[in-house]
């Protein structure tokens, strides 16, 4: 996966996750055909740099959370 690519994906992830519509990993995965290791190391990414996005188990679905 090239560099732009990853980092699309990474804003349309925090967007979703605000919209609080990011489903589960695996329908991350479908939606922007990568695998399901790929999204969680994408958040586990995301959360490196700061971005605080926990899952949701009631919404089922990734979110940002406030600190």
């Amino acid at each position: 996966m090239k560099k732009f690519d990853k980092a699309c994906i990474k804003v349309r992830i925090q967007k979703l996750a605000h919209l609080k519509g990011t489903g589960t990993p695996a329908e991350l995965a479908v939606r922007f055909d990568i695998s399901e290791r790929s999204v969680k190391r994408i958040i586990s990414e995301m959360r490196d740099e700061g971005i605080y996005l926990r899952y949701d188990y009631v919404r089922i679905s990734y979110v940002i959370a406030e600190i």
